[in-house]
Order: structure tokens, then C-alpha cells, then sequence
């Protein structure tokens, strides 16, 4: 077993704090936008540094990617992607509330990136009693080979990742992101060391 692997127990653990932070952020954006919020089972896998990029591959079906660093306490910390399909473009101003020429599409892209990484990362940092600080969100070309390049700059060890996958729709707009969280290597064993403690408890 690789030291990054996650134990039964440890995936489990892992799952429920993510059903709790996904479940309260999307309560928190449904009220931030007046609208019901749906969302899908996450999902959570670990993949190899070889398959991580065919892995987002098949999900950069998107008209629109944003990503942003985060960092907590205890060397817990990744990059997270923000996926909009192109349908939604013209349904963002609505969203948010804008008038149509108030923000341009980027800016608009941005802001509500922003809001859905920040939101569930600080329920989830609350949960384990951790803090979170984030970098300033990018706006990348979805271009595969950009996106890769934009990755592999990251000061991370990126041999393996923990990859999980959330999907959020917003009825009233019929409007879909995917928010797809990064955990180098590096951070998974840290990860695993809060979870071990938290199973302690128990």
C-alpha cells in the first residue's frame, strides 16, 4: 500500500466531511442566490501523476475554467478547478444578480468561483479544525496542455493526487459547475493524519 492510500475507514471519514461541507455551501449559495441548489454524489478517487491529466481530460469538456490554490494549517492544501459549460455563459449575469454590462464575462466567472471555492473549503477546514487562505482565482484556457502547464508550475508533488468531484446545478437557471479539488501526494498523508485523529474520537 502506498503511504497516500486511504484506509476503508479513512475514505469514509473523508466522504462524510465532504457530504456536510458540500451540503451546508450549497445551502449557503442557494440562499446567496435565492434559487434551490442540486447536487450530485461526489465523487472521490485517487489517481497516478500519469492518469491525473487524462483524468481531467475527459472532464474539460468546458467553455470555462478558473482555478485557485488553497492552503490550511498542517500541510493540508491543492488547487481547485472551477468547470462552466458553454451553455451558461449568458445565464451568469442573471446568477449574480448583474446588470448584463456591469461586469464583463471574466469578471463574472471569477466572482462566482470564487464564492463556491471559499464557501465549501471553509466548511470543510471548519469541520477539522483547520483555516484556509486562497490564491487570487486565475481564469486558464481550456486548453489541456494549459491547463497541465498551469498544474505543474505549482510548487506540489503531483506522483499521485487525491481527486474529488463535485457537480452543482442551479434549477431556476438551469445552469451546471463542476468544482473538481487537486490534493498532491504530499497533502493526502497530512489529510490522512487529521482523519486518523477524528476516527480517534470515535
Amino acid at each position: 500500500m502506498n503511504a497516500s492510500d486511504l484506509t476503508e475507514d479513512q475514505h469514509d471519514c473523508l466522504q462524510e466531511l465532504i457530504n456536510v461541507a458540500m451540503g451546508q455551501a450549497s445551502d449557503q449559495l442557494a440562499r446567496y442566490l435565492d434559487t434551490f441548489v442540486y447536487l450530485k454524489v461526489p465523487s472521490i478517487e485517487q489517481v497516478r501523476s500519469e492518469h491525473l491529466f487524462d483524468s481531467l481530460n475527459h472532464d474539460l469538456k468546458a467553455m470555462a475554467i478558473v482555478s485557485q490554490g488553497f492552503f490550511g494549517y498542517e500541510g493540508i492544501r491543492g488547487e481547485a478547478l472551477l468547470m462552466y459549460q458553454p451553455l451558461d455563459s449568458n445565464r451568469l449575469a442573471d446568477l449574480l444578480g448583474y446588470e448584463a454590462d456591469e461586469l464583463s464575462f471574466d469578471e463574472q466567472i471569477i466572482d462566482l468561483s470564487s464564492i463556491l471555492t471559499t464557501t465549501f473549503l471553509n466548511v470543510f477546514a471548519r469541520q477539522i479544525d483547520n483555516q484556509m487562505s486562497y490564491s487570487a482565482p486565475r481564469l486558464l484556457s481550456t486548453n489541456l496542455n494549459k491547463v497541465n502547464e498551469h498544474l505543474q508550475q505549482q510548487s506540489f508533488n503531483w506522483d499521485y493526487a487525491l481527486k474529488v468531484k463535485i457537480s452543482y446545478q442551479v434549477t431556476d437557471y438551469s445552469f451546471n459547475c463542476d468544482m473538481v479539488l487537486l490534493i498532491p501526494e504530499e497533502a493526502i498523508i497530512n489529510i490522512k493524519t487529521v482523519i486518523d485523529r477524528i476516527l480517534a474520537d470515535f
